[in-house]
């Protein structure tokens, strides 16, 4: 079963597949079509509980990090860009 309903672009920047899949799978079957890339994602309703599942299981298949449970919290998923720092601090590891 796949964690989106859009195949994410590899040829995008990290924080664009972030936003993509954040925006077509989460925010816009919410009725919500824009958000800044700082923007607190749980707080505006885009991020749910299933949707953290979601967004855990896009970064792991599609981005190729492995999220720690620990990770999974209001700080590292707040917004694009501290899911960005995630992806990019473990794929340094």
């Amino acid at each position: 079963m796949s964690t989106s309903n859009c195949v994410p672009n590899p040829h995008l920047s990290v924080k664009s597949q972030i936003r993509e899949f954040i925006l077509e799978s989460l925010a816009r079957p919410k009725g919500i079509s824009s958000f800044a890339d700082g923007a607190p994602l749980m707080e505006m309703g885009v991020i749910d509980s299933l949707g953290v599942f979601r967004l855990v299981s896009f970064l792991e298949e599609h981005l190729g990090v492995r999220v720690d449970d620990q990770e999974i919290n209001l700080d590292t998923l707040r917004s694009v860009d501290t899911i960005e720092a995630l992806v990019i601090r473990k794929r340094g590891k």
